[in-house]
């Protein structure tokens, strides 16, 4: 399969449930932090090296198109697919047909979540399907996933248990596949998958992470708050805040803490600059009966007070207590603590780097669709598959500091809440 280079929007819906706002503005416009939502989604997808659009507009299109017009403003192309209010989404697909690559991203213009499009072509490519789709944990939700990854049941009536993920869009649609699906243009897009899934032509990737919606007030406010650049730094415990104990032990007492002091200083550093800490750790210890709970948490309280007395905040600590035998969806490098803090505190992860000492560490952001920066010698981190690579590697997190300020110093407002 030729790797995409097309996405395609649909931005035709009236956002009936968003009224009075949706009177003036078409649904995609309504402003998260002073700019359009769909302006995130675009920017999203051209980070991932997509900058042809085709946005299929219905309602209040021209206020799109005056906004975006060409794309060149951003070094995008952008091609409109208009039509009536009431055309269905299936058939906005069917009239811009001629504007589709033979395969391209579909997305909604009123969901967002954190998008890999390498690791949704893994997918779609292992399965072999016409679509793949993004699908979201839900209970109940729309969609069944068999054990291969094919999508086995569609049904927006929701009705029944097995269906435990809810489709969000952000799919791989090949263009002449599953045009072929099509009785009649006049109907809905989601009524040509359910065709579609009886023949076994729609995959599933599954994201963990936040989803978000502007689909209704509350989830409007949510991902406005999402959206919103938080200067949040997720780090590793041992190895890289304190120095680590000898292979096969475990710090099981304050007594045994032992600060990692450049890391202490560049902490403060960061802290007088805004930032704040969620520390992200294994410790396995607990699981083999070395680390009693009750000594980890009072030695995470001391360290966390030492901290607050530099001005470091601490936000959070997430523990793996798990053997690594147990095979758990926690420990390092399987990314469910960095969801965890993702949904706790409503921050993007793919705009969040994460500081560790570890290989594993690296793949752990990597899987989570975070930023890695690694402490230690390079060559620790041989072996690690070329997409699982630190974005940097210095010999001590104080050399990191310019990499992190400069790269938030693009943004003007934080938000913790």
């Amino acid at each position: 399969m030729r790797k995409p280079k097309q996405v395609v929007v649909l931005c035709g819906g009236l956002g009936t449930r968003l009224l009075p706002f949706t009177e003036t503005l078409p649904k995609p416009m309504i402003q998260c932090n002073q700019k359009p939502f769909l302006l995130y989604l675009l920017e999203q997808m051209s980070e991932q090296g997509l900058r042809e659009f085709v946005l299929l507009t219905g309602y209040l299109g021209e206020v799109i198109k005056n906004f975006f017009g060409d794309g060149s403003q951003w070094g995008w192309t952008i091609h409109y697919s208009n039509g009536p209010i009431d055309w269905d989404t299936g058939k906005r697909i069917w009239e811009a047909r001629s504007l589709l690559d033979e395969n391209f991203i579909l997305l909604y213009s009123d969901n967002f979540v954190p998008f890999s499009l390498d690791k949704i072509i893994k997918i779609h490519e292992g399965n072999q399907t016409s679509l793949t789709v993004t699908l979201s944990p839900k209970c109940p939700g729309n969609v069944a996933l068999d054990s291969l990854g094919i999508v086995s049941k569609y049904d927006n009536n929701r009705s029944e248990s097995i269906l435990n993920f809810v489709e969000i869009g952000y799919m791989i649609v090949e263009k002449d596949k599953t045009l072929s699906f099509y009785q009649s243009p006049e109907c809905s897009f989601s009524r040509i998958m359910e065709r579609m899934v009886i023949q076994r032509e729609v995959s599933g990737w599954v994201q963990y992470d936040n989803y978000h919606s502007i689909s209704d007030p509350l989830r409007w406010n949510l991902a406005e708050q999402y959206l919103n650049l938080k200067k949040i730094i997720l780090i590793d415990r041992d190895g890289v805040i304190n120095k680590k104990a000898p292979r096969g032990e475990y710090i099981s007492s304050w007594d045994e803490f032992e600060w990692v002091s450049d890391t202490r200083i560049a902490m403060k550093v960061l802290a007088q600059k805004g930032f704040k800490f969620i520390i992200v750790s294994n410790q396995a210890g607990v699981a083999r009966g070395l680390v009693n709970l009750r000594d980890l948490e009072k030695i995470h309280l001391n360290m966390k007070k030492e901290l607050l007395n530099d001005g470091i905040e601490i936000l959070d600590i997430y523990i793996c207590p798990h053997h690594w035998e147990e095979d758990c969806s926690c420990r390092k490098p399987k990314p469910g603590l960095f969801f965890n803090a993702s949904k706790a505190w409503n921050f993007r992860l793919d705009k969040t780097f994460f500081i560790g000492d570890d290989p594993r560490d690296c793949q752990a952001a990597f899987n989570a669709g975070s930023r890695s920066i690694f402490i230690g010698d390079i060559l620790e981190t041989k072996n690690l598959a070329v997409e699982e690579m630190p974005m940097h590697c210095f010999p001590s997190l104080i050399e990191a500091v310019p990499i992190l300020t400069n790269y938030f110093d693009y943004n003007t407002d934080y938000d913790y809440n």
